[in-house]
């Protein structure tokens, strides 16, 4: 157990758990036996359901929480009761040195706030940011921030700058990460001051661990010539939501449109097609600037999306990921 990645997991929480945490672990381990579960929720109800896999059960400890967050709590509600809950407990974990990363579906207001409140924030880092994976045409993008900040200044965009292109560096080791921001238009005048301060501190930055494109409009996100993304959160939300919606209806429609021959003429291409924009296969989202690493999967998502999360939480760890943000962050231009 020494050599493995110990992921703590807010067990009691999103839709359908425990048992989609359960069955989400099941599938992990199926494709990577490096991991070790501790297990924060209901011990009776997770004895239940692990005892029903002995298979998994050398990969799992169960530490009983006596209360859960429910996704309906406002964050306020949640903290007044938040000691004694699942996801407090497998944050804090971490702070104690029992675990090297944490994992929740559950309540994303009170996941930021008790993320915060616990683990603190790296030094020099004014506010989170809540980054996650987008697929483009020839690889994935890093998105970010995703809801975790309605309004930033420049200083916030440049530190999401920064710790995108680490996260992507992590991640994806062998490709150069490079930069974009969010922006009504290509040209440098165009946007809010704290973009184009941003964007004037990015452009005549000298770090050499990525490279700076400039501005990029959504309709170009997925073209694959940038694969950091920077932007506010109230936009980050929007655009995300809008990617999954569009993805949504493209795939349901495609069937409807297309009669059963053409289907069996080219199922191949259409399950790769639809696997490409399954959103389950990109879950997991990074709250990222805090003193250790916390991972956000959907809380609607079924095992598999947990299990994708769960690959996400043993590739940050593995890439040593808070390292390479303060590295980005405090080699000093100039």
């Amino acid at each position: 157990m020494n050599n493995k990645v110990n992921i703590a997991i807010d067990a009691m929480g999103g839709e359908n758990a425990p048992k989609k945490i359960i069955d989400g672990i099941e599938l992990s381990l199926k494709e990577n036996k490096e991991n070790f579960f501790k297990l924060y929720g209901n011990k009776d109800q997770l004895n239940v359901l692990i005892n029903k896999k002995p298979e998994i059960n050398n990969y799992c400890e169960i530490i009983h929480s006596e209360n859960y967050i429910k996704d309906e709590e406002s964050p306020l509600t949640a903290a007044k009761k938040s000691e004694s809950t699942s996801m407090w407990q497998s944050i804090e974990s971490q702070k104690n040195g029992k675990s090297q990363i944490t994992l929740s579906a559950g309540n994303t207001g009170a996941l930021f706030i008790l993320s915060r409140l616990i683990l603190n924030m790296i030094d020099g880092i004014e506010k989170p940011a809540l980054a996650g994976l987008w697929p483009n045409q020839i690889g994935m993008n890093v998105v970010l921030d995703l809801g975790a900040n309605i309004e930033c200044n420049d200083k916030n965009l440049i530190d999401f700058s920064y710790m995108g292109a680490a996260l992507h560096k992590a991640l994806y080791p062998e490709i150069e990460p490079i930069i974009a921001l969010l922006n009504v238009g290509l040209e440098e005048i165009k946007g809010s001051e704290a973009i184009k301060k941003a964007y004037q501190h990015l452009k005549e930055s000298n770090k050499n661990d990525f490279k700076f494109h400039g501005y990029i409009e959504g309709n170009h996100i997925m073209d694959g010539n940038v694969n950091v993304i920077v932007t506010d959160g109230f936009t980050g939300n929007i655009a995300l939501k809008t990617a999954e919606g569009t993805a949504n209806f493209i795939t349901k429609n495609l069937r409807k449109s297309l009669n059963k021959l053409s289907i069996l003429l080219s199922y191949k291409s259409l399950k790769q097609f639809k696997e490409r924009l399954d959103p389950r296969n990109y879950n997991g989202a990074i709250l990222l600037g805090l003193q250790g690493p916390v991972v956000k999967s959907h809380g609607s998502t079924d095992a598999i999306g947990f299990a994708h999360s769960i690959n996400v939480c043993h590739k940050i760890v593995k890439a040593n990921l808070l390292e390479k943000i303060k590295s980005h962050l405090f080699t000093v231009d100039g």
